[in-house]
């Protein structure tokens, strides 16, 4: 009789992303095996030490370095922001109501609605 063969072991596949700056994107898919952690990931991926000091997260929801990885989860190391998002919309607003006026469209003014007397 031969030697027994082993069961492969369980595993669990998923991604880690990483944006070094805007419009980079670093994406990395890896077989892990069931049981390992973000930590786990990130040092497979090669980017933990490019994650130090940066957040993490689990499809967008802020997690920690020894957070259960399960299988297809997709593992975010965060930049934090430079811009808040709401003064950027504003800004870009802004930028667009002056190209329109520029241009001779004008925005149509809001009224007050007024309830129908009777």
């Amino acid at each position: 009789m031969g030697p027994v063969e082993q069961p492969p072991a369980p595993t669990i596949h998923i991604e880690v992303v990483f944006s070094a700056g805007p419009r980079q994107i670093e994406l990395k898919a890896l077989t892990l095996p069931l049981g390992s952690c973000v930590k786990d990931a990130l040092l497979g991926s090669g980017l933990l030490a490019q994650a130090q000091g940066l957040s993490v997260g689990i499809w967008g929801r802020k997690t920690t370095l020894g957070h259960a990885l399960q299988d297809r989860d997709r593992v975010e190391v965060c930049r934090d922001l430079i811009v808040d998002p709401k003064e950027a919309r504003r800004v870009r607003y802004r930028a667009h109501g002056e190209k329109l006026s520029k241009k001779g469209v004008k925005r149509p003014q809001t009224r007050a609605v007024t309830e129908p007397s009777g």
